[in-house]
Formats: structure tokens, C-alpha cells, sequence
């Protein structure tokens, strides 16, 4: 039996185009957790330790706010994004 690796978006962000796209795409289904996981994600490829540093925030403050059963307030949202080179912008829906 082979062995199975499971799959870590974090090891193929690799350009800001990528980390653009992937945070775009979470963001389509208007789904607070998932874009909290495909946050943290992003925030593991840049090196979390290094996001921590940036934004004040403790590391282990930061795995758990963007994890799986995370709930970042808007405050670390904004502060990850920033540390990132990112902001978050309104867009009018489709719809």
C-alpha cells in the first residue's frame, strides 16, 4: 500500500499571483471559516512566525484564529492581510 501524503495548499504558494488567486477563490463562497483556514494557509507558506512578527500577534494566536474551528476578528484579519501586502476591498456583487 502506498503511502498517502495529505495535501498542503500552503507548499504551492509560491508567487503573489498564487497567494492572490487562492485568497480570491476562498473568498467566493462567502464562507467565514474557509477563509479563515485558506488565510492561514497563505500565512504558513510566508512563514508564521514571521506574519507574527509582523502584526504583533502571538504565533500560536494566529495557527488557532486560522484554523479549521477559527474565528479571527477583523482586527488579525486586517493585521495577517497587511502583513501579507494585502488589503481586503468591496466589490459590488454580480447579482
Amino acid at each position: 500500500m502506498a503511502d498517502i501524503t495529505p495535501f498542503d495548499p500552503a507548499e504551492f504558494l509560491n508567487t503573489e499571483d498564487d497567494v492572490v488567486f487562492f485568497l480570491e477563490a476562498a473568498m467566493e463562497g462567502n464562507d467565514a471559516a474557509h477563509i479563515a483556514r485558506a488565510l492561514g494557509h497563505v500565512a504558513r507558506s510566508k512563514g508564521m512566525t514571521e506574519i507574527a512578527r509582523r502584526t504583533g500577534l502571538g504565533r500560536q494566536a494566529l495557527y488557532t484564529a486560522l484554523s479549521e474551528n477559527g474565528n479571527p476578528t477583523l482586527e488579525t484579519l486586517l493585521a495577517v492581510l497587511s502583513a501579507l501586502g494585502l488589503r481586503l476591498t468591496v466589490t459590488r456583487d454580480a447579482a
